[in-house]
């Protein structure tokens, strides 16, 4: 089946899936949609979020995708399931697959997760991970600063201040899992492994996302059926801001072109 497969995220931090999705999955074509007009969305309701997405939806539907990656954690904690309720396609998000890869990795049974503010409020993950194995004892940290910093060009002091006042405390809790829950957060990856030490276990939510899309495209049979030299990838976005062609760049690592496309 040669339809693209679909990747959306309330801004550019989804590029860090794409950039996966490609590496594992060089044959398919994605078609990638970042609402940086309205991003973002974890200060919206969960009634917002879920109009929102489901507009992208619809757009990405227009495109003919086979499957849709929820890239954005605040959609995939608010409104997944009831994205999967109303399409039939397979719509898959970062929070379940980051948890089940958290949960097979730990040792000791100590995970910390790292996140926006607005998905630890609702304690997605937590939820997530209690599901799989109730046992756990689980530590999460709301990051905010982060993002910001990584999106100024990751600057190596207040990269190492940030960590340090959000990660401290995660040393002394003894957790031997860390997952990275924001799509940002893998350009960053070194950084946290050298502050955390080489015994943690980082859980990049991107590339365990590319390997269930794999397994999907395997097991139902909609993989593409013919290798294809450089498949044509689209990515459109709601809004291009200041300094975008240089951000998108670091993000799935070469310039893209795109197109700019208001919803609703």
């Amino acid at each position: 089946m040669n339809n693209p497969i679909g990747v959306f995220d309330s801004g550019i931090g989804g590029l860090t899936v794409v950039r996966e999705l490609l590496r594992v999955l060089p044959d398919e074509r994605i078609v990638y949609f970042g609402d940086t007009a309205r991003v973002p969305y974890g200060s919206k309701s969960t009634d917002v979020i879920q109009k929102f997405a489901d507009q992208i939806v619809k757009f990405l539907l227009s495109k003919e995708v086979k499957l849709i990656v929820v890239a954005c954690n605040t959609v995939s904690a608010t409104a997944l399931d009831w994205l999967s309720s109303r399409y039939s396609l397979p719509i898959i998000g970062v929070i379940e697959a980051g948890a089940k890869r958290g949960v097979k990795a730990t040792r000791n049974n100590k995970i910390g997760v790292i996140r926006t503010r607005a998905t630890i409020g609702i304690k997605a993950y937590t939820t997530a991970i209690h599901q799989l194995r109730p046992g756990i004892e689980d530590h999460s940290k709301s990051c905010p600063l982060l993002v910001p910093i990584i999106e100024e060009g990751g600057d190596v002091e207040l990269t190492h201040l940030a960590l340090t006042r959000y990660l401290l405390n995660f040393k002394q809790k003894d957790i031997d899992t860390l997952i990275l829950g924001c799509t940002h957060y893998p350009l960053i990856k070194d950084e946290i492994q050298q502050f955390m030490g080489e015994d943690v276990k980082l859980i990049d939510s991107a590339n365990v996302v590319a390997h269930e899309v794999l397994n999907i495209l395997n097991n139902t049979g909609i993989g593409t059926s013919q290798n294809i030299n450089n498949p044509k990838h689209l990515f459109y976005f709601s809004d291009i801001p200041r300094g975008f062609k240089q951000l998108s760049k670091r993000f799935i690592g070469y310039p893209i072109s795109y197109t700019k496309v208001i919803l609703g």
